[in-house]
């Protein structure tokens, strides 16, 4: 499991404005890692976050930071405070452990798979709490390092998270992959599982079978509307 306690109860804070579109700035701050963060999305695509190591804002596509921009220092600010405000929480709630939500767990490719053919799985870790989070992928059962990539975590309206994990990769009929999750909320680790599948051959007997029964489904078509025009 991540970590050797459960955490006291992050301390969230979401800013939403409706109108045509919809615009969340949150920020969380937590006793555990990652023990903060700022970040925000449109229409539930995420934007950008603030990198409180760089303190730097980071984009999640080059074009918008160049199109828009935003001070890190405010966004780490807000989690300076969010901090601050977690602790009087704490002493309050007499350090009341949070309750935590099992996160469900979804595997699929990014595109229509072809073997050979370049593409990347997507691992949604869904409606969990709180955000504190262990991913690892898996290719026959070996740890996968390199190609992965992450988003932070995504807030959702029920005050829980999600969070996507990436794997570049090359689909072939030899591979097997696992998306492990851990989390408080789960009593052992939760694999994953997602194989290509070999594509349904059709024999020409097959085809020729179809062809015909179309055929003849279609002169029985005609025969009745025949009938019933008499």
């Amino acid at each position: 499991k991540p970590g050797c306690a459960d955490p006291s109860p992050p301390l969230l804070t979401i800013s939403v404005y409706r109108t045509d579109h919809v615009s969340i700035y949150a920020t969380f701050a937590q006793t555990h890692a990652p023990s903060g963060e700022f970040m925000f999305e449109l229409d539930e695509d995420e934007q950008f976050y603030v990198d409180q190591d760089k303190k730097e804002t980071i984009w999640r596509l080059p074009e918008f930071g160049r199109a828009f921009g935003f001070d890190s220092q405010g966004g780490l600010a807000d989690i300076a405070i969010a901090k601050s405000n977690l602790d009087i929480t704490i002493k309050l709630s007499n350090h009341t452990q949070a309750a935590s939500e099992p996160p469900e767990v979804t595997v699929f490719p990014k595109e229509p798979v072809e073997l050979g053919q370049p593409n990347t799985l997507i691992c949604h870790v869904d409606r969990f709490f709180p955000p504190v989070l262990n991913v690892t992928w898996l290719r026959n059962g070996q740890p996968v390092t390199e190609g992965v990539s992450e988003s932070v975590f995504l807030p959702r309206t029920d005050y829980n998270f999600h969070k996507f994990h990436y794997l570049t990769f090359v689909p072939s009929d030899e591979d097997v992959y696992d998306c492990k999750v851990e989390h408080w909320g789960l009593q052992e680790p939760s694999l994953n599982h997602w194989e290509a599948q070999e594509p349904v051959q059709v024999t020409e007997a097959t085809e020729t079978v179809v062809c015909a029964l179309g055929l003849v489904m279609g002169l029985v078509g005609i025969i009745t509307g025949t009938v019933l025009s008499i």
